[in-house]
């Protein structure tokens, strides 16, 4: 008879409890490490500056999280949340021009980030191997460099006690101190590559007009990263309970104000179009902004390091942290998690460099969404030391044209979307057919205003 199996989760976030939902399936126990303690239900906590801003699960991270929880995105959706269909619920000014509204290729769950981790957290933890171990902090690794065995934790009640485990996952966040962790065993730091746009985010949410509060329309004005001025857009998402959360945001030197006051004229004044100030000023604010400015997009290369210790995996922000505005940090992490599972089932407990394999399949799911962010991001002035390689500037001249052929073509704006979706890897955006299809450019003529319906301009109090 094999001996008992225990995982440590470092982490009690979205990202940490996906994973150990993942590992209840393979581990006997499962202990999840979280130094705040976590609300009951739907409501704030501390450690998760970005929570008061938009978040959207695209379908290819709503898949995930349905195989490690089936049955969460209906109980979603009874709670409030919104099924919106990609491109057909979204009215998008891009830096190429309007997106028309095509019918359905892939879907999002839009809902605040409240719902959704107390949601996914309650299904989680009701899992009969899961441990919650909240209040609790910890304080260092336990092993060697060639194996980590344990933590090092730290009560609220001040005693100390070790925890054996036969893995450790880092869910810690963009927090994470894997990296000194590493060196204090003698190992060196992994490759870092750290993509600043000085973005900043104001949001504020609002009670949708009555008629608005069913069937409305993702709204989102983009920036355009390639005029060499600061960046300044807008979104706005219909989350649960008739609300509408909207989120501004810009760049160095075009930072929206933490002002209630200035909120509004942000929106008009600063963006390329008035559309969300107009949708604001027929809606009822709640509460003043919210402001963050952590929104960097940092990668650790861990899969990339030539030694390895057995026993540690890092994932979730730890790993790869995103701008948040792409809304692919949650979708990553929840396949991650799903490639964690599929590792430790293919190699098994106790396998030689069973860490190694299951540190470089989390890494995967990381890459189209990183090539996306940074595809954006490293053209505003300042973002990196050197401004964007060759390569980057051949990729994103290339992606201008696809997106500008998406505007007024339908099969290639379902290509972008299984990308962006994060259900079809990058490649897809390569085949001969795309390439003419670029070359050609936009079937249709461009539009000139957003396109809502004259239902929903009525219903939102514009008409």
């Amino acid at each position: 008879m094999s001996e008992p199996t225990t995982a440590v989760v470092l982490g009690g976030s979205l990202a940490g409890m996906l994973a150990a939902r993942a590992l209840a399936d393979v581990a006997d126990r499962v202990v999840v490490v979280e130094r705040d303690v976590l609300p009951t239900g739907p409501a704030p906590r501390k450690g998760l500056p970005q929570a008061r801003h938009v978040h959207q699960l695209w379908s290819g991270g709503a898949r995930a999280l349905e195989q490690l929880l089936p049955g969460v995105t209906g109980m979603l959706v009874d709670a409030g949340a919104h099924r919106q269909k990609v491109t057909t619920d979204m009215v998008v000014l891009s830096p190429q021009g309007w997106f028309r509204r095509w019918d359905e290729s892939h879907f999002m769950l839009l809902c605040s980030r409240d719902l959704l981790d107390a949601t996914v957290r309650a299904e989680a933890l009701a899992h009969p191997h899961i441990e919650l171990a909240d209040g609790t902090e910890a304080l260092a690794l336990l092993g060697t460099d060639t194996a980590i065995t344990g933590v090092r934790l730290r009560g609220s009640d001040g005693a100390e006690r070790s925890l054996t485990a036969d893995l450790v996952v880092d869910a810690t966040g963009r927090g994470s101190r894997t990296p000194q962790r590493l060196r204090e065993f003698g190992l060196p730091e992994p490759e870092r590559r750290e993509v600043d746009s000085g973005l900043a985010y104001a949001s504020r949410i609002y009670r949708a007009p009555e008629a608005a509060r069913d069937g409305f329309p993702v709204v989102s004005i983009q920036p355009d990263p390639r005029t060499g001025q600061p960046g300044r857009g807008g979104v706005l998402l219909p989350i649960e309970g008739g609300q509408w959360l909207v989120t501004l945001y810009g760049t160095q030197g075009g930072e929206p104000s933490t002002d209630a006051a200035d909120f509004e004229r942000y929106a008009r004044e600063e963006l390329r179009h008035p559309v969300l100030a107009d949708l604001c000023g027929q809606a009822e604010p709640l509460g003043e902004p919210s402001f963050t400015r952590t929104t960097v997009n940092r990668r650790h290369y861990y899969e990339r390091m030539r030694v390895w210790p057995e026993g540690l995996v890092v994932l979730g922000d730890a790993l790869a942290a995103f701008n948040p505005v792409y809304g692919h940090g949650m979708s990553v992490a929840a396949q991650s998690a799903v490639a964690l599972r599929a590792a430790v089932r293919r190699r098994g407990w106790g396998s030689r460099a069973l860490a190694r394999l299951a540190q470089r399949a989390v890494a995967r799911p990381v890459g189209a969404a990183w090539e996306l962010a940074i595809g954006q991001d490293v053209f505003y002035p300042g973002a990196t030391q050197n401004g964007p390689t060759l390569r980057e500037r051949a990729v994103a001249a290339y992606v201008d044209r696809l997106m500008h052929t998406a505007t007024g073509n339908g099969r290639v704006a379902k290509r972008v979307t299984d990308v962006t979706s994060l259900e079809r890897g990058a490649e897809m955006l390569l085949t001969p057919g795309m390439l003419l299809a670029a070359m050609v450019g936009p079937l249709k003529p461009a539009l000139g205003r957003p396109p809502l319906t004259a239902e929903e301009r009525k219903a939102a109090g514009l008409s």
